[in-house]
C-alpha cells in the first residue's frame, strides 16, 4: 500500500468532526445539494486542518471510483474553536461520462464521506438523486 494516503498530513494538534448534516436529502438531477459538519480543535494548541469531502456513487451504469475528492477546506483555529465547515455539491460533482460519452447526472444514492484523509474518514452520510 502507500506510504502515505492521499491528503495525509501532520499536526501538534487534534481535531473532532460532529454534526455532519445534508441539505436535501433528496434532489433532482439539476439540484444541488449542501453539506456541512462541525469541526472541533481538542487539543491544547493552534493548528490547522484541511476538511476534505468524498463521493461515493453507490450505483451507476457504468463503473467508478470509489471515493472522489469533492471538496476541500482548510482551516486555522485556536485550542478549543469550533466552526462549521459547508461545502456546495453541483450537478458537475455528482456528475458522469455514461456509455453514449455523455456527461449525466443519474439517479440514485450517494454516500458523502468527510474526513482528515482519504483513509482518515470521520463522518459519513448519504443523499439520493432523483429524475
Amino acid at each position: 500500500g502507500a506510504l502515505y494516503p492521499f491528503g495525509y498530513g501532520l499536526s501538534y494538534t487534534t481535531f473532532a468532526y460532529t454534526d455532519l448534516a445534508i441539505s436535501p436529502e433528496k434532489q433532482g438531477v439539476q439540484g444541488e445539494i449542501t453539506v456541512s459538519c462541525k469541526v472541533k480543535n481538542t487539543g491544547k494548541r493552534a493548528g490547522d486542518e484541511v476538511v476534505q469531502l468524498y463521493l461515493r456513487d453507490e450505483v451507476s451504469s457504468v463503473t467508478t471510483y470509489t471515493k472522489v475528492l469533492r471538496g476541500f477546506e482548510r482551516i486555522t483555529q485556536e485550542a478549543g474553536e469550533e466552526q462549521t465547515v459547508h461545502f456546495l455539491l453541483t450537478p458537475q460533482d455528482l456528475g458522469l461520462w455514461n456509455r453514449d460519452m455523455k456527461f449525466v447526472v443519474e439517479p440514485g444514492t450517494f454516500k458523502v464521506m468527510i474526513g482528515a484523509s482519504s483513509t482518515d474518514i470521520r463522518l459519513t452520510g448519504h443523499f439520493a438523486i432523483h429524475e
